[in-house]
């Protein structure tokens, strides 16, 4: 686990910014982004978005649960599970044919999509420790690597 200091909004959009290449050069991969209310998740996702080659408007998932972008011949899928009521609402939102093999998943709130989301090939927990930002970054298995400083 690596752990990264945020001194400020910039910084958590950098560190999105930062993950976007391992993705984009595995073609796909789910990203799950954890943390409380204002922590900072969709800022670090707009990161990841703009360094992906999202350009324009990027609209938060927050009402319509999911975004999705193209860039660079890339599916990019932006979703905020916040507002679920029932981990089984996941299946409403029509994505069985978005596999992560060839589609990018940013997931807030994967907690709330519980048993209804593919695995996660690196988790980002927002945190506030010691009276500062902090990102908490985990690789799951050996898909990407992910060089976070």
């Amino acid at each position: 686990m690596n752990r990264v200091e945020l001194a400020d909004e910039a910084a958590t959009a950098r560190l999105g910014a930062m993950l976007a290449p391992s993705f984009l050069a595995a073609g796909g991969g789910v990203l799950f982004l954890q943390g409380d209310l204002g922590a900072g998740k969709t800022t670090l996702a707009r990161g990841f978005l703009r360094a992906a080659g999202v350009t324009g408007v990027m609209r938060s998932p927050t009402y319509t649960l999911m975004e999705p972008y193209q860039a660079a011949g890339q599916r990019l899928l932006h979703l905020d599970l916040y507002r679920l009521v029932d981990a089984g609402e996941v299946e409403f939102l029509g994505l069985r044919d978005e596999s992560p093999d060839s589609v990018i998943w940013l997931v807030e709130w994967p907690e709330r999509g519980h048993g209804h989301l593919p695995a996660a090939d690196l988790s980002v927990n927002l945190l506030y420790h010691e009276g500062s930002r902090v990102a908490e970054c985990r690789a799951h298995g050996a898909r990407m690597t992910f060089d976070i400083k």
